[in-house]
């Protein structure tokens, strides 16, 4: 028979990318700081136009992979 601690490596193992918590938070680091880069930078209007979309972005996504499972 198999442990429970064996089947929890197992299921951890084959959760997709996009369920992990750890690569989903870089991801929403990542977004949030594009963000804050395209709202102080002064050479496109349009990287500033998306800046709040992205921090907004990054932020929920952050907010929302917090809660997954380790």
């Amino acid at each position: 028979m198999t442990s429970p601690q064996e089947m929890t490596r197992a299921s951890r193992q084959k959760r997709p990318f996009f369920l992990r918590r750890g690569p989903m938070e870089n991801i929403a680091t990542v977004l949030i700081a594009s963000g804050f880069l395209m709202l102080f930078q002064p050479f496109l209007l349009t990287l500033y136009t998306y800046s709040l979309a992205m921090l907004l972005a990054g932020t929920v996504l952050f907010i929302i992979v917090s809660k997954f499972p380790e």
